[in-house]
């Protein structure tokens, strides 16, 4: 019975971030702005760094991966939310839904995880400095981008495995702009307390871990540069003090949205935008304002002078 009543329910509604119809249309311009601003700007990045010698340094490496992760998350929910604004056009197909969820962990995850990969990296240049090219090897970039593949991969699976198994036989109105975990639970027509318990463990738990080990990698980075030049204390603040600003960034609204807080639908939805808009909006600033090595790459790739050796 459970499976048929399963099976009526073939499509969900987003309610998305606004009820109020006056303000859809000027936001669906603000957010279509936005998305066009993270492509260019991350993709700039990206450009960048695999034209130039960049791409020979592991933290310009795994940069180079953050960007095209970026994209590739915002892409996930952005078009989406923005049609939706637009046309008010705010059903998806339920396979859509899962679709949509599993890529959005998917690529959220690989974020995290090159994000460790670039706190390592640093780690190991500024406290390890004469082990570094050893350690960072090519060999070993690859070997944590692909590991940060398959551990969001796994997580991805694990999320859409354990909705896709749940009796949905109505309401069918998702309280968010996209797909997500827990406004499914709600819509479920079982008990899923303690499947929020696991995946508050599996995500919230380890997105605070990780949040925290981060934290402490830098403790360790910034209480090193202590004894280094002036020079090269300013160099790898720079580098360090931009990639704690995306840090903080992408994980305080991720851990406020998977945390056991208060059930607050509205507040989650607030805080999914920083880690799926805000975030990869802000990232390529970020990298580039303030590292003397990104511009003087984009000059280098991207200046008048290049037209001119082309000719």
């Amino acid at each position: 019975m459970k499976k048929m009543e399963y099976e009526n329910i073939t499509e969900f509604i987003l309610l998305g971030l606004f009820s109020n119809a006056d303000v859809k249309t000027p936001c669906s311009v603000i957010f279509s702005l936005c998305y066009l601003a993270i492509l260019s700007g991350n993709l700039a990045i990206l450009l960048t760094i695999r034209g130039s010698h960049l791409g020979e340094q592991p933290m310009y490496f795994f940069l180079s991966y953050l960007s095209f992760v970026d994209v590739c998350f915002t892409s996930t929910v952005a078009p989406k939310l923005i049609i939706d604004l637009l046309v008010q056009w705010n059903t998806i197909s339920f396979s859509g839904c899962m679709s949509q969820m599993f890529h959005a962990h998917f690529f959220g995850a690989t974020e995290i995880f090159i994000l460790v990969a670039m706190a390592y990296d640093r780690y190991v240049a500024i406290c390890r400095p004469l082990h570094y090219v050893v350690i960072m090897s090519r060999r070993a970039c690859y070997i944590l981008v692909m590991t940060s593949v398959i551990g969001a991969f796994i997580h991805s699976l694990m999320h859409v495995l354990i909705i896709i198994q749940l009796p949905f036989c109505g309401p069918n109105q998702i309280d968010h702009y996209f797909c997500d975990v827990f406004p499914l639970l709600e819509l479920a027509c079982t008990d899923t307390r303690l499947l929020k318990i696991i995946i508050v463990t599996t995500t919230g738990v380890l997105s605070i871990l990780t949040f925290v080990a981060l934290v402490i990698s830098y403790v360790i980075i910034l209480s090193t540069l202590r004894t280094r030049s002036s020079e090269g204390r300013r160099k790898a603040l720079s580098t360090c003090g931009s990639h704690i600003m995306v840090v903080l960034m992408f994980f305080l609204p991720l851990t406020f949205t998977y945390v056991p807080m208060a059930d607050s639908v509205s507040n989650d939805k607030v805080f999914a935008l920083f880690y799926t808009m805000i975030a990869p909006l802000f990232n390529p600033l970020i990298y580039t304002m303030r590292n003397a090595d990104m511009k003087n790459a984009m000059k280098k790739v991207w200046g008048p002078h290049k037209l001119l050796e082309g000719t």
